[in-house]
C-alpha cells in the first residue's frame, strides 16, 4: 500500500481499521477518545439550549415523540 497515493478518508478508514484489529473495538473508541477535545463552549450551549426547559415542556415534547 503507498499511503502517498490514497485519499485522506482512505487514509482515515485504513488507520481506525488498525487500530480496531490491535486494541479491539473498546478500546478503539478509548484511543479515540484521547485525541478528541471537542469544540465551543458545552456550559454556555446547555444553558442557551435548556433556558425555557420545564418538566411541562419535556412532558409535552416527549407526547409528541
Amino acid at each position: 500500500m503507498n499511503p502517498s497515493a490514497l485519499t485522506t478518508e482512505e487514509i482515515r478508514e485504513t488507520g481506525l481499521k488498525a487500530i480496531q484489529k490491535a486494541l479491539g473495538p473498546i478500546g478503539a473508541i478509548k484511543f479515540i477518545q484521547l485525541f478528541y477535545t471537542g469544540k465551543g463552549d458545552y456550559s454556555s450551549e446547555r444553558h442557551r439550549l435548556l433556558k425555557k426547559a420545564s418538566i411541562s415542556n419535556i412532558k409535552k415534547w416527549l407526547k409528541s415523540c
